[in-house]
């Protein structure tokens, strides 16, 4: 995963969640059409959509004073799902918007992107910004992203933050906390955010979630298994000569 090396130094470059804003292009430009005699289809105006998708694009550049981007993408099957099985096991049954597959190979083939096999979007993010090899800023809704220090851009709320190490560290302890109903894991049974602030109180470690996995009845194996779920992949995380994934560990 070398793809920033063509790129110069000096200059931002966007990481941008090309899963979610094509898929977000896709779904808007669907429409359903009734027929009659109980009839209905679904289309989806491609054309359409990647003109949404190519104006998100060009918006961003200007919002944050960028000229370059990449757009990542999902592709293969997930590292986690070898972690944990269930994971985003409930997402097999919800339907991709109609032209959502085009889509992703006609932004390939129109812009400059990437995709690693195992990883997804939201890791190759995470593993590029904080190798720090290169000025960048992660453009993203996914609450997931604040676990990855550095710029995170906020196009929902128009948000530009400046996300610190320990921000990113507490954040993702509380997402070993309270899991993500969305992608299949459950985090500690019972935890919601209140909770995990409770938990993790002044001084945030680890040990602290391995501590209430334990007093809960569940191992502290099993609160390991939850935390790679939670974990957004940093660089630290991803062996560059192998291209292949360091699990993460308590204490790194």
């Amino acid at each position: 995963m070398n793809v920033l090396k063509s790129f110069s130094s000096e200059e931002t470059t966007l990481l941008i969640d090309g899963d979610l804003y094509l898929y977000q292009a896709a779904a808007a430009c669907e429409d359903e059409t009734d027929w009659g005699d109980d009839v209905w289809s679904l289309t989806c105006d491609v054309a359409a959509a990647k003109r949404m998708f190519t104006s998100r694009l060009q918006a961003f550049c200007e919002r944050l004073q960028a000229d370059k981007m990449l757009v990542c993408l999902t592709e293969g099957e997930n590292f986690r799902k070898t972690v944990f099985p269930d994971y985003k096991g409930g997402r097999k049954k919800v339907r991709k918007p109609v032209g959502y597959k085009h889509l992703i190979e006609w932004a390939k083939d129109n812009f400059m992107c990437h995709v690693q096999d195992t990883l997804e979007a939201d890791d190759i993010m995470g593993i590029l910004q904080s190798a720090k090899t290169h000025p960048t800023c992660i453009v993203s809704d996914d609450k997931d992203m604040k676990t990855i220090p550095g710029k995170l851009y906020r196009p929902m709320a128009d948000e530009l933050l400046q996300v610190k190490d320990a921000e990113a560290d507490y954040y993702f302890l509380t997402q070993c906390l309270t899991g993500d109903v969305t992608d299949g894991y459950k985090g500690l049974p019972g935890t919601g955010p209140k909770k995990a602030e409770a938990i993790l109180g002044n001084h945030p470690s680890w040990d602290q979630v391995a501590q209430a996995y334990i007093k809960a009845g569940l191992t502290r194996e099993y609160a390991i298994v939850q935390s790679r779920c939670a974990r957004i992949l940093r660089s630290v995380d991803w062996n560059w000569d192998t291209e292949t994934i360091n699990l993460w560990e308590p204490g790194r």
